[in-house]
């Protein structure tokens, strides 16, 4: 599929594949008061790879991934992203540096449709400044031709349609949970990092997701960071796997590693896990 800019497909797999999106994270420790929420973590996340970060609540998950996409600012420690050294970059840049998220807790405004919430994310691809916004010239409307075919591709791919037009507000928590997965892919983001997007779903709605976050990595590349409770999703779509334990690194490896690891067993998946 090509854009009416010519260019190609937010989902072709060449486009995808040339997108670099190496994260390097080194002896990262970070802390509130006396409370040590990360101590000296080391991760690494590979281009292409769909990476799973587990633990027990409160073991630092999303404190993690906070650091990493610039909301917290961690006491010690090193964040590489593509050889770029990001720890202490503002999340706006790290956005224009190919960082894309979704958060535990929606982050959309429901008083704006579908459509309007995912064509914000388009921003940092304008070309255009105020001026020539206000006056409508024809390159920008050309411009916002190009942005809304490439929504247009997402809302087919995420199956949203029907919804494209309703308010964020009006929308069952599921939808709005899909809806903000369309608003970070609209950001053409190197590496995207979900949050908990499981969270809340029934399972039609997560069976539906799964779908989505396979299809993108195994079948477009896109590079993703996964935050997760649901073991059975974890255990069957992710590449490689790190287990956090108040805010220590317990184990990393492949989902059998994982799965056969007597710590992780003891502190998080329990002795009768049956995954």
């Amino acid at each position: 599929m090509k854009s009416l800019r010519g260019r190609p497909s937010i989902f072709s797999t060449a486009k995808q594949e040339q997108k670099t999106a190496d994260l390097e994270v080194a002896r990262l420790s970070l802390s509130f008061g006396g409370v040590m929420a990360l101590s000296e973590i080391d991760m690494s996340v590979h281009a292409g790879e769909l990476f799973a970060v587990i633990g027990p609540n409160g073991a630092g998950k999303t404190s993690l991934l906070n650091c990493i996409t610039g909301y917290y600012r961690p006491q010690s420690g090193k964040i590489f992203f593509n050889n770029e050294d990001i720890t202490y970059l503002p999340p706006h840049e790290l956005v224009r540096r190919g960082i894309g998220r979704t958060f535990q807790n929606i982050e959309l405004f429901p008083g704006m449709t579908v459509l309007s919430n995912m064509l914000l994310a388009r921003h940092i691809h304008c070309e255009y400044g105020f001026g020539f916004a206000s006056l409508f010239t024809p390159s920008v409307r050309r411009e916002e031709v190009a942005h809304r075919h490439i929504l247009e591709e997402l809302i087919d791919f995420l199956e949203m349609q029907p919804i494209r037009n309703q308010l964020v507000g009006s929308l069952p928590y599921g939808l709005r949970k899909r809806v903000e997965l369309g608003r970070a892919l609209a950001l053409e983001p190197n590496i995207l990092i979900l949050d908990e997007p499981f969270a809340g779903m029934n399972l039609e709605e997560k069976e539906d997701m799964v779908r989505f976050l396979v299809e993108l990595n195994e079948g477009w590349k896109q590079t993703m960071i996964l935050v997760e409770h649901d073991m059975s999703i974890v255990m069957s779509i992710s590449k490689r796997i790190m287990v956090l334990n108040f805010g220590e690194k317990l184990a990393e490896g492949t989902v059998d590693d994982i799965q056969d690891n007597t710590e992780v067993i003891k502190a998080y998946l329990g002795d009768e896990s049956t995954l």
